[in-house]
């Protein structure tokens, strides 16, 4: 077979989106989740994203009843001032508290993961108000999120990146564009990639899968290493984004493999101009979020050999390159802002369920499924 043939097949794939599954039985089915705008390029039509439908909606209506919102812990023990939501994304009747002693009065109250987790916070106490709903919010993988077990059954809502969560917002998410001068098609023009391939890893562990590949792919093309174990970048997303615009390809490898767990590294790639060579879920898992042609899977190829020498091949044909990014000029993205969009978000969603009731069973098994 001619090289690089069987990755032209697998680009030829449909680009398919995910629908929402909402646990308290309210479901988005896939065909309302598909919005064909009215320009369409000869192989292309531009789709509206199931996973793009929390955002496209407009808000709930001023007439619904406010809703309080208390965040039990700032995540991961950092403060950060909480959001007007109405002047940051224009969601009506949400009141935001971190003050305990709200609780009493608060409509829902969210808890963040990795900090109740170890038992080190303590829970509120029991009964918990009436017709008061707890959110369980988490956008680890399974693999780093411990205890969940003990937390069976405790809660009402899961807010996470996953599609079938009841209140989701992903990493990010691609947004349709009819106006060209709005696309990602943009940075495209503006960059001129002089560098092959970059990795930035601040969590190295050589168990990882990742750590594993990279040793594997380093041995047939140059990887230039950024973090714990190369060279030092700072920690901020302006020079990430000014880093990857330097290269035309990025490792966005997972720290684990699990449904959905797509995050902010190939988001980044992607607004940077890089084409995301991707470890995580399976191909067609990223085919819900981004285009086929978006991305380079690491399974697309039997060997790291065979991968290094499709982007060798790639860096030196322009042409093949082309249908790598083509796809730009018809979408943007956004990405949210953590943890401000996520509080809103939910206050969107809890304000359009009042009055509905439901309970996550067997929260560990439905994060690992």
């Amino acid at each position: 077979m001619e090289e690089g043939s069987w990755v032209r097949q697998r680009l030829s794939s449909s680009f398919t989106a995910p629908g929402n599954n909402i646990h308290s039985g309210m479901k988005l089915g896939c065909a309302h989740n598909y919005v064909l705008c009215a320009v369409c390029t000869a192989t292309i039509c531009f789709l509206t994203l199931g996973i793009s439908v929390l955002y496209l909606q407009g808000p709930p209506s001023p007439s619904l009843p406010p809703i309080t919102l208390l965040v039990w812990v700032h995540p991961f023990g950092r403060f950060r001032p909480l959001p007007d939501c109405w002047e940051q994304y224009r969601i009506h009747g949400c009141t935001l508290t971190d003050d305990k002693d709200a609780y009493r009065q608060a409509d829902a109250v969210i808890f963040h993961h990795r900090d109740i987790s170890k038992g080190n916070i303590p829970m509120p106490p029991e009964p918990r108000p009436r017709s008061q709903k707890w959110i369980w919010m988490n956008h680890e993988s399974p693999s780093h999120s411990p205890g969940m077990q003990r937390f069976d059954g405790v809660f009402n809502l899961t807010l996470t990146y996953r599609t079938d969560s009841d209140i989701y917002v992903p990493y990010g998410h691609l947004i349709p564009q009819v106006n060209s001068s709005r696309s990602l098609d943009q940075t495209t023009s503006l960059r001129r990639p002089v560098r092959l391939l970059a990795w930035v890893v601040s969590n190295w562990s050589e168990s990882h899968a990742r750590v594993s590949f990279y040793h594997k792919l380093r041995q047939h093309v140059n990887v230039d290493l950024y973090g714990r174990k190369g060279k030092p970048l700072a920690k901020r997303r302006e020079t990430m984004l000014g880093l990857l615009r330097q290269y035309m390809f990025y490792l966005a490898l997972e720290n684990s493999q699990h449904t959905d767990y797509i995050t902010e590294k190939v988001w980044n790639a992607v607004q940077a101009g890089a084409i995301p060579v991707v470890l995580g879920p399976s191909r067609q898992n990223y085919e819900h979020f981004l285009p086929p042609e978006a991305f380079i899977h690491v399974d697309d190829f039997p060997t790291a050999q065979e991968l290094a020498q499709y982007l060798n091949r790639l860096m030196q044909n322009p042409a093949l390159t082309k249908r790598h990014l083509s796809w730009r000029q018809s979408y943007s993205i956004h990405q949210p802002t953590f943890w401000t969009e996520h509080y809103c978000t939910a206050c969107k969603v809890l304000r359009r369920t009042r009055g509905q009731t439901s309970e996550v069973h067997r929260l560990h098994d439905w994060f690992y499924s």
